[in-house]
């Protein structure tokens, strides 16, 4: 037997050793992670992770307070909303002035961009750049509680669909400011 051919023998059986990960492929129970379970079924077990490897609320004081910053956080993202929607509001009649501020002055030539343009909000860094920021923040959170909800942990279920549900109770008139004054 030749390097050669040791070389590539030791290279198989590197590759064979690799594709193990360990995991038992039974699914009987629930996936044992290093922390907790993740049950993949609607349970009010705790220990299941949420979000970080170290946020594995296993007692029942943990839970509660884990359900009650998840219900916090569902408010938050109503409010988060809220005020997006009476942004809007506010910026829109902000382009209706600054628009109507250009169409006073006179043009100087006739063009199709000038067409485009009397159709098209114009672009206000203030304003867009707090829009997206604000867009940002509650998809982050809409997208954390899509996470929080693969768990099928119901205490947290329950947590984040109450809070959503208050959260617009308080703050769902705000959104709608349209047709205000």
């Amino acid at each position: 037997m030749n390097w050669q051919s040791l070389a590539i023998c030791i290279l198989c059986l590197s590759q064979i050793c690799l594709a193990d990960n360990g995991m038992v492929m039974s699914m009987d129970d629930g996936i044992t992670l290093a922390v907790g379970n993740m049950l993949s079924y609607l349970h009010f077990t705790p220990g299941d992770t949420l979000w970080f490897l170290g946020w594995v609320p296993k007692s029942s004081g943990a839970m509660v307070g884990t359900c009650f910053a998840l219900f916090m956080l569902a408010v938050i993202e109503r409010w988060i909303a809220a005020c997006r929607g009476v942004m809007e509001f506010h910026w829109n009649q902000q382009a209706v002035i600054i628009a109507s501020d250009k169409l006073n002055t006179l043009p100087t030539r006739s063009s199709p961009i000038g067409f485009i343009k009397r159709f098209t909000p114009p672009f206000i860094p203030a304003h867009d750049i707090s829009r997206g920021v604000m867009f940002a923040a509650q998809t982050l959170l809409d997208y954390l509680f899509m996470l929080t909800i693969m768990t099928f942990q119901l205490g947290f279920i329950f947590s984040l669909v109450v809070g959503l549900g208050v959260g617009e109770a308080l703050f769902g008139r705000f959104g709608s400011v349209t047709c205000a004054h």
